[in-house]
C-alpha cells in the first residue's frame, strides 16, 4: 500500500512538472524624452523562434491582435496612433484571412504629450496571442509600467 501511494505520489509530481505554462514572448520597455513636452514610449516584444505575435491593426475576424490600453493619468495624453514596423503578412488556412505578425523581435512606440516637466511613469497594459504553424496558445494579458526622466 504504501509503493501503491508513493507511486502515486510521484506520477502527480512529475504531471504537474509538465503543466507549466508556455510562454515565448519576453517584453520590455523604455522611454525618450524629444521635447520638453513630448516622449516616445517603446514597447519591445522578443519573440522565440518558430512563434509569432500579430500586428496591432491586425484585421477582425483573425486571430487576437497586440493591443496596448495606457492607464489615463493627469500628467500626459496619447499623441497620434501607436507605431509598428511593416507586419509580415500571409494568408492562413485556420483563419481564412490574411493575417499580419511580427517573429523574432518587434518594437511599438507611442507618442505622449507631456502635461508637466517633472519626471512622469506611463502605466497600461498589453495583450496578445502567440502562435505558430501547429498551435495557438490563449491570449496573455502583462501590465507595463515606464519611467520618462527629465
Amino acid at each position: 500500500m504504501k509503493k501503491l501511494l508513493f507511486l502515486m505520489a510521484v506520477f502527480m509530481v512529475s504531471t504537474g512538472a509538465y503543466a507549466q505554462i508556455e510562454s515565448h514572448v519576453k517584453w520590455a520597455y523604455a522611454a525618450k524624452r524629444i521635447s520638453p513636452t513630448e516622449a516616445v514610449v517603446f514597447l519591445r516584444a522578443t519573440i522565440d523562434d518558430d512563434w509569432h505575435i500579430y500586428s496591432a491593426y491586425q484585421k477582425d475576424g483573425g486571430p487576437i491582435k497586440t493591443s496596448f490600453t495606457f492607464t489615463p493619468s493627469k500628467d500626459y495624453t496619447l499623441a497620434g496612433k501607436l507605431a509598428e514596423p511593416t507586419p509580415v503578412t500571409k494568408f492562413e488556412k485556420t483563419f481564412g484571412i490574411d493575417v499580419t505578425y511580427f517573429e523574432k523581435t518587434v518594437t511599438f512606440q507611442q507618442k505622449i504629450k507631456l502635461k508637466t516637466p517633472n519626471a512622469t511613469v506611463v502605466k497600461g497594459q498589453l495583450e496578445y496571442m502567440t502562435c505558430n504553424d501547429k498551435k495557438c496558445l490563449p491570449p496573455d494579458d502583462v501590465d507595463f509600467s515606464v519611467t520618462i526622466s527629465k
